[in-house]
């Protein structure tokens, strides 16, 4: 006999699952239960013995419940917390000038061609399959400045399924490309005209993020009304900072009425809780600081980093500073699309840092993949709805098979040893890809393999 009427469940999952928590930076729950509602939510995770139990209270027979292989494991979705989508089409080329030379030589010129939307419909779509693919089930976007392009980002996004904030990128000087700039009216009747858009839409799980692109591209006038606007509606901000010694002294030049890179931002109501920032390599204690006191958050682009030969984020100072931080790809100045390389490389920047005596110790891969989930989610501001398998979180979730055909990772007895081990973790997590993502769920819908709809 059931008890009262319970929400109706949308799935029943039998196995391992792998996640993150404030206290651990991995949990490895095997032998557990998970039930999905209709709605998408986690409404419980226990472990497997409390399966008759569980079965009366949700009216679900053995029958109800898909099994895992004792290899197989369940990890919450990637989220990708800054990706430049219509770099996306250069991606894995051009990386080979410093960033204030690449954005003229490379980076402009291409997201000029935004204005041609087929050309923006292909670069987009392609770059929301790849993405969802790779595991990333939430994605912080930069558009173009473009508004229709960039509302036409959202709409594929949201056809997909992928959770995402999506922002009109903003700039009214210093564009070396002349044509790609706007005027400061322009710049700001548009992005409204962005946002009027998107919140009309009302899309469940896409939502617009106001965007300047940096402050050597824009002007005071444009980031007080761009921080005035947010604030208006309560909106998530996103931009870059520090992310070279040449970008940092160039805005010191410009703003000299500031004390700081982080002072433009702030005096200009940008540096909110609903901010992100991407890189911060040359942040200062004091600008830490701020960070903190202001709820903003970073998100670290190692590729992108190294690619571009920007410098290293020192992720240890910045957790000591207790300042919300997660990994972003940064495509194209990162040249892969994939979280799992952000993983590895922010692993390999906390060793160079450790080598060289700047940390007494380095990042583990347990604490690296918190910050690619649970991480990346409370820099989005998106803790509460997902990020790990709390019970109420929605199930933004991979399911892993190390052993998927034509895998790359290769298996041995040891490895198999009883359930899931920590060896056949850590070796998706080094050397898997997505042959090894068989679904991706956002929401608690399947979204990867793609249906025949998109």
């Amino acid at each position: 006999m059931c008890a009262a009427p319970m929400p109706s469940l949308a799935h029943i999952f039998r196995g391992t699952f792998i996640h993150s928590t404030w206290t651990s930076p991995m949990e490895v729950l095997r032998d557990h239960l998970l039930g999905v509602s209709d709605s998408g939510k986690i409404v419980f995770l226990e472990e497997a013995s409390q399966q008759e139990k569980l079965a009366k209270e949700w009216c679900f027979k053995p029958c109800e419940v898909r099994e895992l292989s004792n290899h197989e494991f369940f990890m919450p979705g990637l989220v990708d917390t800054h990706i430049h989508a219509p770099q996306y089409s250069f991606a894995g080329s051009n990386v080979d000038l410093p960033l204030l030379d690449w954005l003229t030589m490379y980076t402009f010129p291409t997201e000029l061609k935004f204005q041609n939307i087929d050309f923006a419909e292909e670069v987009y779509t392609r770059v929301v399959r790849r993405t969802l693919k790779n595991g990333t089930t939430t994605a912080c976007y930069f558009g173009t400045i473009h508004t229709d392009s960039s509302l036409l980002l959202a709409e594929i996004t949201d056809k997909f399924g992928q959770r995402a904030l999506v922002g009109k990128v903003c700039m009214d000087m210093n564009a070396t490309v002349p044509e790609y700039k706007e005027t400061t009216e322009e710049s700001i009747k548009e992005t409204e005209r962005f946002v009027s858009r998107m919140l009309q839409k009302n899309y469940s799980r896409v939502k617009p993020i106001v965007t300047p692109r940096f402050s050597l591209s824009c002007s005071d006038t444009l980031l007080s009304k761009l921080g005035n606007m947010a604030k208006t509606h309560n909106l998530h901000i996103q931009s870059h900072i520090s992310e070279t010694v040449g970008e940092v002294d160039a805005v010191k030049n410009l703003f000299q009425d500031y004390k700081n890179y982080t002072d433009v931002y702030d005096r200009n109501n940008l540096l909110t809780n609903k901010t992100v920032m991407a890189h911060g390599c040359y942040l200062s204690a004091e600008e830490l600081q701020v960070f903190k006191e202001r709820g903003a958050a970073i998100a670290h682009c190692p590729n992108s980093n190294l690619s571009l030969s920007s410098g290293f984020l020192n992720v240890l100072e910045v957790l000591k500073h207790e300042v919300k931080i997660g990994l972003g790809t940064d495509v194209a100045g990162g040249y892969s699309a994939s979280m799992l390389d952000a993983i590895r490389r922010a692993v390999m920047v906390s060793n160079i840092l450790l080598i060289n005596k700047i940390n007494e110790k380095s990042l583990t891969l347990k604490e690296v993949f918190r910050l690619a989930t649970l991480g990346g989610s409370q820099a989005l501001g998106l803790d509460k709805e997902i990020g790990n398998f709390e019970v109420g979180k929605e199930f933004d979730a991979l399911l892993i098979n190390p052993k998927a055909s034509d895998s790359p990772i290769d298996l041995f007895s040891g490895d198999l040893a009883g359930d899931t081990s920590e060896a056949v973790i850590q070796k998706f997590l080094y050397l898997g890809d997505d042959r090894n993502i068989e679904e991706v769920y956002v929401g608690g819908k399947q979204v990867v393999p793609f249906s025949s709809s998109v």
